[in-house]
C-alpha cells in the first residue's frame, strides 16, 4: 500500500507512524498540477474523504458557500444535478460540505475503499470543472418567487441565521479585529442583502481562482489502497488538464501570501443588540489575538492554559464566577486555527444588566491569575489530562486527523516539515518542563495584557418588532413595484431554471457503476462477554468469555463486556428512571448537573467538590453523566468513566462514590439551579428544540423523562425550586435522597465494560465488580425491564389527529420549523420495518424525491424523518423554511405521487436506499467504542439476536416497490393527513399568518399559543404566600405571551 507506481506522477513527500495510535500518515505532491495528498490509514469501516481547498475573498457577497451547494449540480462530463450525489449513495457513500471562514471542505464518507474509489474522480471532476449555470444560481442561491418572498437554499440558510445573537456578535468581532483587506473579517456564508444582488458571473470569477488542484488537498482517513488512489487521481488529472491553468501561472497562496492582521492597539467593548422577546438574558465573547497555529508548543500550551482557566467547575474562572459568583451559567472558550488565532472567552447565561460588570469581571480575574503563582500541581494535571485525551481522540476520532491535516494544509509549510508534528506528543514532554513564570508570561503575552475586543450581546424587544416591520415593508413595496405581471414572469423564469435543473439521470447512467459488494467492507469485530445477571441474556462461545469465566468470581451485577484493542477501557451505567416518582424527574437534570460536581464524605470527613473534581480528573480521560439516547432507551441516563486500564478499580470507586457518598449541598444545588435558569432564555430562542418540545408534551404522558426534562418545564418548575431552597431548603435535600435511593439500586444497574479484555489487559474484570455491590442490595433475581418508549405515549399520541396544527410565534427566529407526528411502530420485530426503512430512505436520499421537492425548490434546507422503531409514532421534520406549511404540502404531495403512480420508482435509487441502510450500520460501527456500544444496543436494550442487523440487511434487499408503496402508504402519508397526524409549527412572527392560512387549507384546525403554554410545574406549587404571577418575574416573555394569545387562540435528525 505504500509505494506509487512507476508512470504515477505523485511524489511521496513522507510516511510516518503516530506513536500515540495505530495510524500511518503518508503524504504526497503531484508533480503535475501541484495538488497535495494525505492519507492516514487506521482500520475501521469507514473510509472519510476531505477535499479541502483553501478560500478566501474580501466581501461578504457569500461566493465561497454558494460553491458547496452549486458543484453538486453537475460537471463537465456529468450535467445531471444529483449524480453525484445518488452514485455515492449506491456506493454505500454520503456526500456534505461545509465553508469555513478560511476553506471550503467536501467530504465523501463510505463504507468500504470499493465504494470510495469509485466515486472519487466523479467528485473531483465537480469540484474542478462544475457547470456552475444560471439555473442552478437561481434555484441554489437566491431568487424571488411568484409571490414575491425571497428563496434559495443559500438564501434560506443564511436568513435563519444572519439576526441571531451568535452572529450578529461574530460579525462585529470580526469588522474589528481585522481591517478590509484581510479575508477573516467577512461573513463568507454570505449577508443577505450581498446574497440578493450575487451574480452568477461573481460566483464563477471565485472559483476560477480558488478551485484549482494546486489549491487542494485531499485528506483520506481510513482503510486505504495507496497504488490504487494515486492511479485514480493521475487519471483524474489527465482528464483535466485542459481546464485548470499550468503550475507555472500566477497563483497567490491565500491567507499566507495575504496581509496579515495588525496587532490591537486598543481595547474595544462594543454593545450589539440582538432580537429577542426575553430581554433577562444576554450574551458576550471576549477575543485576543494568540500564537501561530502551526507552532504545536505554543497551540499546546494555549490549550492546557484554557482548560486551566475554564476547562471544569475548578478552573478559576468557572470556579468564580460560575460557582461562587453565580454571574454566568458557564465560561466556555475556543480558539481558531490562523497564522494569527484568535481565543475567544463567552461567559454564557449573564443578566443583561450585568453584560458590563461581567466583562470587567473576567478581565480582571486574568489579570488577578498572571499576578500571582499558578497551581504548578494543577497544571502539570492538566497537561497529563490532555494528553491521555489526544490519545483517546486519536483512537475514537477521524476528525481529531482530518482537523489537524486542514489546518496544516492551510497554514502549515508545503515541505512537510509541520505536518510531521502528529508523528509524537513531545510537545507535551516540553511542556512539562515549563516554569511558573514561563506559563505566566505566556498568559501575560496573549491574554492578561493584551488589548481585546468585547462585544456585549443585549436581547432586544424593540429590534425584534422593528426588523419584522422592516422586512414585512419590504416585501411589501417589491409586490408593489412588481406588480401581478411582473410577479408572475418571475414565476415564470423560475420554472425554467427548475426544468433545466431538473434532468432526469438516465438509468444506465448511474448503472455505469455497481453497487460494491458489502463483503469489501470490514467492520471492526467486538466479542461479547457477560457475568452476573447479564449471563441471563445468553452466553456465546468465544476467548473474551473464556477469559471472563476464568477471572476470580464476583457478585451478580449485571456486566457485559466488549472485547476489542484498545489502549483504554471506556465504562459506561446505564440507569432506569422507571422507579423514580413522577413529581421528581424534573429534579434529574440538576442530578445530572450535580453527580460528579458536589461534596462527598470520605472516612467520616467532608471533601469539598473542587478537590473532587481535581481528582477525578487526574484519574480519568473523560467522565460524564448524560442523556440514555445513546443506547437506544431515551427513559434513562448513563454514568460514563472512560480510563487506562490501571486505572480500572479506581473508576468503579469513583462510581460508587458519587452514587452514595456524594453530599446533596444546598450551596452546590442553589449554583446548579442558577445555571440552569440562566441557560433558558438561550434555549428558548432555538425554533427547533422548542418545535420537539411542544411535540413531546402533546403526545406523551407526564412520567415521561423527555417530557419531564424539557426547557419549558425547567422555565417553571426551577425557579420554584430556587425559592424553596431559600425558604424550606431541607424538603429538596430530602427529595434528592430519595431520588438517590429509586435510581441507585442492584435491579437498576446495567454495565457495559469496553477493554481489550481477552488479551488480559483488564486486571480482575468481574471482581472489582465488589466495589460497587457493597454499596448495594443484591438480593434481587432479575433487573428492571427497560421501558419501552410506546407505553408513555398519552391518547393523543397512540392516536394523533384531534389537536391539528399548533403554531407557535418566536420573535428571535426568521425561519420555521415544524415536526408533524404519526402512528409508528412499537418493536425492532416487527415485519414492516424493512419497508419502510427503504421507503424513508428512498425519500430521504441526496438529491432523492424530497431534496428535489423540497430543498430543490428552496422551501427548506431540510427535511427528513425521525426513525424512531419502536416508539409508536413517526415524525416529519422540517428545518429552517422560509414558510414550512410549502415546505409540508411538496414533501405530501412527492409522496403521493409515488404512491399513487404518477411518478415511477427509479431502480439506481432503490439500490442506493440500501446501499445508505449499510451505510447506517457501519456508521454505528465507526469505531471500536461504537461497535461495542452497539452490541450492547442489540443485545442487551433492544433484546435482538447478535445477528439481527444482518438479517434486516437480507430483508431490506428483498423489499419490492410494491413493499415500498404498501409502507408510504400506510406509515408516512398519514404524517400528513388532517385527523390523523399533529403538525407543530414554530416560526418569525411574520410567518404566522399565511401558515396557518396554508395549513387550514390543508384541512388541519389550527392553533396559535406560545410557548409559556406549554410550561408545567409537575405539581411543584409556588411557596406559601406567594402569589402565581411572581413566577413570570424572570421570564419577561409570558406577559406579553399571554398578552398575544388571547386574541389569536380561536386561528394552533446526524450527513
Amino acid at each position: 500500500m505504500g509505494s506509487q507506481g512507476p508512470n504515477v506522477r505523485f511524489r511521496k513527500v513522507q510516511s510516518f507512524k503516530t506513536e500515540y495510535a495505530h495510524t500511518t500518515i503518508t503524504q504526497y505532491e503531484s508533480e503535475r498540477s501541484g495538488m497535495q495528498v494525505v492519507v492516514a490509514d487506521r482500520e475501521g469501516p469507514k473510509i472519510n474523504g476531505y477535499f479541502t481547498l483553501a478560500t478566501e475573498i474580501f466581501d461578504d457577497s457569500g461566493a465561497p458557500h454558494t460553491l458547496e451547494h452549486l458543484v453538486f449540480m453537475g460537471s463537465k462530463s456529468y450535467h445531471y444535478k444529483g449524480l453525484l450525489d445518488k452514485l455515492a449513495s449506491r456506493a454505500y457513500g454520503t456526500t456534505n460540505a461545509w465553508t469555513a471562514t478560511d476553506h471550503t471542505a467536501y467530504t465523501l464518507e463510505t463504507a468500504g475503499w470499493e465504494g470510495f474509489a469509485q466515486t472519487l474522480p466523479v467528485y473531483l471532476e465537480h469540484l474542478v470543472v462544475p457547470t456552475i449555470t444560471d439555473a442552478a444560481c437561481l434555484t441554489e442561491v437566491h431568487h424571488i418567487n411568484g409571490e414575491g418572498d425571497d428563496a434559495g437554499v443559500v438564501y434560506s440558510e443564511m436568513q435563519g441565521v444572519q439576526y441571531t445573537s451568535s452572529e450578529l456578535m461574530d460579525i462585529r468581532a470580526k469588522r474589528l479585529l481585522y481591517p478590509e483587506n484581510v479575508g477573516f473579517r467577512y461573513e463568507t456564508g454570505g449577508m443577505m442583502e450581498a446574497l440578493r444582488v450575487l451574480t452568477p458571473e461573481k460566483i464563477r470569477d471565485f472559483h476560477r481562482k480558488m478551485y484549482q488542484p494546486r489549491n487542494m488537498c485531499v485528506i483520506i482517513v481510513g482503510e486505504v489502497d495507496h497504488d490504487h488512489l494515486l492511479r485514480i487521481l493521475d487519471d483524474f488529472e489527465e482528464s483535466i488538464q485542459d481546464d485548470i491553468p499550468p503550475l507555472d501561472a500566477p497563483f497567490k497562496r491565500p491567507w499566507i501570501e495575504s496581509a496579515q492582521p495588525p496587532p490591537l492597539k486598543e481595547t474595544i467593548i462594543e454593545t450589539v443588540e440582538f432580537p429577542e422577546e426575553d430581554e433577562s438574558i444576554g450574551d458576550m465573547v471576549v477575543g485576543f489575538f494568540g500564537p501561530n497555529c502551526t507552532d504545536v508548543v505554543e497551540t499546546s500550551a494555549l490549550n492546557i492554559l484554557l482548560t486551566y482557566l475554564c476547562g471544569s467547575s475548578v478552573a478559576v474562572l468557572e470556579n468564580i464566577m460560575v460557582e461562587k459568583e453565580e454571574l454566568a451559567s458557564s465560561v466556555s472558550y475556543s480558539w481558531e486555527a490562523r497564522p494569527n488565532s484568535v481565543i475567544w472567552f463567552q461567559p454564557t447565561g449573564v443578566a443583561t444588566e450585568k453584560l458590563s460588570f461581567v466583562e470587567q469581571r473576567l478581565i480582571n480575574l486574568l489579570k488577578e491569575v498572571a499576578s500571582k503563582p499558578l497551581d504548578m500541581t494543577y497544571l502539570n494535571e492538566c497537561i497529563q489530562r490532555e494528553r491521555r485525551q489526544v490519545k483517546a481522540q486519536a483512537e475514537e476520532s477521524e476528525s481529531f486527523y482530518s482537523n489537524n491535516i486542514i489546518t496544516d494544509y492551510l497554514f502549515g509549510s508545503r515541505d512537510g516539515s509541520t505536518l510531521k508534528d502528529l508523528a509524537n506528543l513531545g510537545e507535551y514532554d516540553i511542556l512539562e518542563k515549563w516554569t511558573d513564570e514561563q506559563w505566566r508570561n505566556f498568559l501575560r503575552k496573549w491574554i492578561s495584557d493584551a488589548h481585546h475586543v468585547s462585544i456585549l450581546g443585549k436581547p432586544s424587544l424593540e429590534l425584534a418588532t422593528k426588523l419584522k416591520e422592516v422586512e414585512i415593508a419590504r416585501i411589501e413595496k417589491r409586490k408593489q413595484e412588481l406588480g401581478p405581471e411582473g410577479l408572475e414572469k418571475l414565476r415564470q423564469r423560475l420554472d425554467e431554471a427548475k426544468a433545466q435543473n431538473e434532468i432526469e439521470i438516465p438509468a444506465s447512467v448511474l448503472e455505469k457503476w455497481q453497487v460494491p459488494a458489502a463483503e469489501s467492507i470490514h467492520f471492526i469485530n467486538s466479542q461479547t462477554a457477560r457475568s452476573g445477571l447479564a449471563r441471563k441474556l445468553g452466553v456465546r462461545q468465544n476467548s473474551a468469555q473464556k477469559a471472563i469465566d476464568q477471572a476470580s468470581p464476583g457478585s451478580p451485577l449485571f456486566v457485559q463486556f466488549e472485547d476489542v484493542p484498545t489502549n483504554f477501557v471506556y465504562i459506561t451505567i446505564h440507569v432506569g428512571t422507571s422507579q423514580v416518582p413522577v413529581k421528581y424527574k424534573p429534579l434529574l437534570p440538576l442530578l445530572s448537573d450535580n453527580f460528579f460536581n458536589t461534596h462527598i464524605k470520605r472516612g467520616g470527613k467532608l471533601v469539598d467538590f473542587e478537590h473532587v473534581v481535581m481528582e477525578l480528573e487526574k484519574d480519568t480521560v473523560s467522565y460524564s453523566l448524560e442523556g440514555g439516547s445513546k443506547v437506544g432507551d431515551t427513559e434513562s441516563f448513563l454514568i460514563r468513566v472512560q480510563v487506562e486500564p490501571d486505572k480500572y478499580a479506581t473508576a468503579i470507586e469513583w462510581i460508587r462514590t458519587m452514587m452514595f457518598d456524594s453530599v446533596f449541598d444546598v450551596t452546590r444545588l442553589k449554583a446548579t439551579v442558577a445555571k440552569q435558569l440562566a441557560d433558558i432564555p438561550e434555549a428558548k430562542r432555538d425554533g427547533r428544540v422548542m418545535a420537539n418540545e411542544v411535540e413531546m408534551a402533546i403526545h406523551n404522558e407526564a412520567s415521561s423523562l423527555l417530557v419531564a426534562k424539557r426547557t419549558l418545564v425547567k422555565a417553571v418548575y426551577l425557579r420554584r425550586i430556587k425559592k424553596l431552597l431559600e425558604k424550606d431548603p431541607d424538603i429538596v435535600l430530602s427529595w434528592f435522597e430519595e431520588l438517590r435511593k429509586s435510581l441507585f439500586t442492584f435491579e437498576n444497574l446495567r454495565v457495559l465494560v469496553t477493554a481489550d479484555v481477552s488479551n488480559s489487559k483488564l486486571p480482575d474484570p468481574v471482581k472489582t465488580w465488589d466495589i460497587l455491590s457493597k454499596s448495594l442490595d443484591t438480593g434481587a433475581e432479575d433487573i428492571n425491564p427497560i421501558t419501552k418508549p410506546y407505553t408513555l405515549l398519552n391518547d393523543e399520541g397512540r392516536s394523533p389527529g384531534s389537536i391539528g396544527a399548533i403554531i407557535i410565534p418566536m420573535k428571535a427566529i426568521d425561519s420555521s420549523y415544524s415536526v408533524s407526528s404519526g402512528k409508528g411502530l412499537t418493536s425492532f420485530s416487527d415485519p414492516a420495518i424493512p419497508a419502510l426503512l427503504v421507503a424513508m430512505q428512498y425519500l430521504e436520499t441526496v438529491e432523492g424525491t424530497l431534496w428535489n421537492a423540497v430543498r430543490g425548490n428552496g422551501l427548506a434546507y431540510g427535511v427528513y424523518f425521525a426513525k424512531e422503531l419502536d416508539g409508536g409514532y413517526l415524525h416529519f421534520k422540517v428545518y429552517r423554511s422560509p414558510q414550512a406549511s410549502k415546505a409540508i404540502i411538496a414533501a405530501r404531495d412527492a409522496i403521493s405521487a409515488l404512491v399513487n403512480g404518477a411518478v415511477a420508482f427509479e431502480k439506481p435509487m432503490i439500490e442506493g436506499a440500501i446501499s445508505q441502510l449499510v451505510m447506517t450500520i457501519a456508521d454505528d460501527q465507526a469505531t471500536m467504542a461504537m461497535t461495542a456500544m452497539q452490541n450492547y444496543i442489540i443485545g442487551a436494550v433492544r433484546g435482538l439476536e447478535p445477528d439481527y442487523n444482518t438479517r434486516l440487511l437480507a430483508k431490506v434487499r428483498a423489499v419490492t416497490v410494491e413493499d415500498i408503496k404498501k409502507a408510504m402508504k400506510t406509515w408516512l402519508l398519514p404524517m400528513f393527513e388532517p385527523g390523523k397526524s399533529n403538525v407543530v409549527v414554530c416560526c418569525a412572527h411574520v410567518m404566522v399568518e399565511k401558515i396557518d392560512e396554508e395549513l387550514r387549507e390543508l384541512g388541519y384546525k389550527t392553533q396559535v399559543k406560545e410557548l409559556s403554554d406549554f410550561h408545567d410545574d409537575y405539581g411543584l406549587k409556588a411557596p406559601d404566600g406567594e402569589e402565581e404571577g411572581e413566577d413570570d418575574e424572570d421570564d419577561d416573555d409570558d406577559d406579553d405571551d399571554e398578552d398575544e394569545s388571547e386574541g389569536s387562540d380561536d386561528s394552533e435528525g446526524d450527513n
